[in-house]
């Protein structure tokens, strides 16, 4: 906790859905953390130790003079626009892109020893109106990137330029991306819409909701706790890694051996081994070099939801 502690860890996007989890996450676990956004999070929101700097980072010249005010110890990257479609398709582009080089290209510039970026799942181009078949499943990080809108090919912007400034640093600064999958904070479990205005507890019921998704979800602590022990490994690993974030399991009450053929007939063919709860999305390298562990999953966050399980269960034995 005492290494931690000296750690100063800038977050961007720090006020968003995924970003107050995180920074809360980390300034729990003993970071010093300065979030960093356009708006800040209204007082008591955060814990009072919490820095936090209000600014448009797509001003000339701002993230160096955030970053080089700051001098953090490293850089988490989260500001964007972080819905597709949600804004003209040239404009997500232009701004998560531009986003992405200012902020670590700052960050590059002023020696920070750790710049981590958020990228997303949608790199791989599911939800493609045109048809999409991966290679096999589950998906990984080997899996080909197929983008088909302006979100999705921004975070794959957003890992090439990290790989980029990589290549030009050699070890001499670490880099790392990571794909949270569909992320769910503490409050939607409790019933505030998630992200694309259904209740999680809708998203189980309809399978449909999620389908086109394949399934995937991510708690959004597991993700602050994911980047802690990122921060912590980052010297020991190889430079430049790019990481799947999710749950150990998928977001359905069946197994998606057979949803995934009702609801994507043309991946339904690679879907047999997803037996029982396994989700479509493989962590297996987030566990291997990093050996991170998700901790929740919609079974034990969902409230009311362990008792049904439980009731089910002796119900079963009878």
């Amino acid at each position: 906790m005492a290494e931690r502690a000296q750690t100063t860890v800038l977050v961007t996007g720090g006020s968003g859905r995924l970003g107050r989890s995180v920074v809360t996450g980390l300034a729990e676990a003993g970071y010093d953390v300065v979030s960093v956004d356009r708006a800040p999070v209204p007082d008591g929101a955060f814990p009072a130790q919490i820095r936090q700097e209000s600014v448009d980072l797509l001003a000339p010249g701002v993230a160096r003079r955030v970053i080089e005010k700051h001098r953090p110890d490293a850089v988490v990257h989260l500001a964007a626009i972080a819905v597709p479609f949600s804004a003209p398709e040239e404009v997500i582009l232009q701004t998560n892109s531009q986003l992405a080089f200012q902020v670590m290209g700052a960050a590059t510039d002023l020696g920070v020893g750790r710049i981590i970026t958020a990228s997303s799942p949608t790199v791989l181009g599911y939800g493609s109106p045109a048809g999409w078949t991966p290679e096999a499943l589950p998906l990984d990080e080997e899996t080909t990137p197929k983008p088909w809108n302006a979100y999705a090919l921004s975070k794959l912007l957003a890992e090439q330029t990290m790989r980029m400034f990589a290549a030009a640093q050699g070890d001499r600064l670490r880099y790392a991306a990571f794909r949270p999958c569909y992320v769910i904070s503490p409050e939607e479990w409790a019933g505030a819409p998630t992200q694309q205005g259904h209740t999680v507890v809708e998203r189980l019921d309809d399978p449909a909701l999620s389908a086109p998704a394949v399934f995937n979800y991510v708690d959004a602590r597991d993700v602050a706790d994911f980047l802690d022990v990122l921060l912590q490994s980052m010297d020991r690993i190889p430079n430049a890694e790019t990481f799947f974030v999710g749950a150990s399991d998928a977001l359905a009450r069946g197994p998606l051996s057979e949803l995934i053929p009702h609801y994507l007939p043309a991946v339904g063919a690679l879907a047999a081994g997803l037996t029982g709860t396994s989700p479509a999305f493989s962590i297996d390298k987030a566990r291997r070099l990093l050996g991170w562990e998700p901790k929740r999953s919609w079974r034990t966050e969902l409230p009311g939801e362990k008792d049904q399980q439980l009731a089910a269960a002796i119900q079963e034995v009878r």
